[in-house]
């Protein structure tokens, strides 16, 4: 199984941006499609951003254009840029594959809190 390790969580006012990463410990993490969730209280966890192993991307709508998804095979992390941030994008967020569902492993998690 691998470990996944969330940072670069933080409070930011709106229109700032952040820079999230997610370390793996093993390199089968290459071969992986990766994905960003987020959860906020009360709410569901939401699947934001994927990319393949191969490197295509996809976002929610609710990300698309301010939300970049990339990853560094050689040092199995995976990041996540979040500019223009907004109040709604407060949450916890996580990185998993994009099939993980609730009582599969999840890391710990990185709290981003977004002040209007």
């Amino acid at each position: 199984q691998v470990q996944l390790v969330e940072s670069g969580g933080g409070l930011v006012q709106a229109g700032g941006s952040l820079r999230l990463s997610c370390a793996a410990s093993s390199s089968i993490f290459a071969i992986l499609a990766m994905g960003w969730f987020r959860q906020a209280p009360g709410k569901q966890r939401e699947l934001v951003a994927l990319i393949t192993s191969g490197g295509t991307t996809n976002y929610a709508g609710s990300v698309k254009g301010r939300f970049t998804i990339s990853r560094d095979n050689a040092k199995n992390t995976l990041f996540l840029q979040m500019n223009s941030l907004k109040p709604e994008d407060s949450a916890v967020y996580y990185c998993n594959e994009p099939t993980a569902r609730g009582n599969d492993y999840w890391g710990q998690g990185t709290q981003v809190t977004v002040s209007s």
